[in-house]
């Protein structure tokens, strides 16, 4: 399992976080099991209002989310996200948001992380809480 701090979060920069996160421009800043930061530009992820849309902050959650339950799950295992739920309190409108995830649980084979999402300004505006399945990876041929 990586450890250090510099070696998570060079093990997720290496990684990727996937196209759509990409794509929304989340950069990860900040990794280990017991807290992973990253954070977002709200333009070019709003809604026709002009306000970050509502499942742009569940993106952020979710990547950051099953991120960390990938880093605790190790190699050999896979960790699947099988529940999510966000609660928007506030809407960012510029800048950036940045999402600070931590445990809530870590079990062997599922794990539970609440993310939350606060604008430049530190305002909180988006709770959201992911569950994922951690799996053995298979070295058998799909059927």
């Amino acid at each position: 399992m990586i450890e250090q701090t510099t070696d998570a979060l060079e093990w997720v920069q290496q990684r990727g976080a996937g196209s759509l996160a990409e794509k929304m421009g989340i950069e990860f800043v900040e990794f280990t099991i017991e807290r992973a930061v990253a954070r977002m530009p709200v333009e070019g992820n709003t809604q026709p209002a002009m306000l970050l849309h509502g499942g742009a902050y569940v993106v952020l959650g979710e990547s950051l989310g099953s991120m960390a339950a990938n880093l605790h799950a190790g190699p050999g295992r896979l960790a699947v996200g099988i529940e999510i739920n966000a609660t928007h309190t506030r809407s960012a409108t510029s800048g950036y948001v940045t999402g600070v995830c931590t445990p809530v649980h870590l079990g062997r084979t599922l794990t539970t992380h609440e993310i939350a999402v606060t604008d430049d300004q530190g305002r909180r505006c988006s709770t959201i809480r992911i569950t994922n399945l951690i799996k053995e990876l298979s070295n058998r041929p799909e059927a």
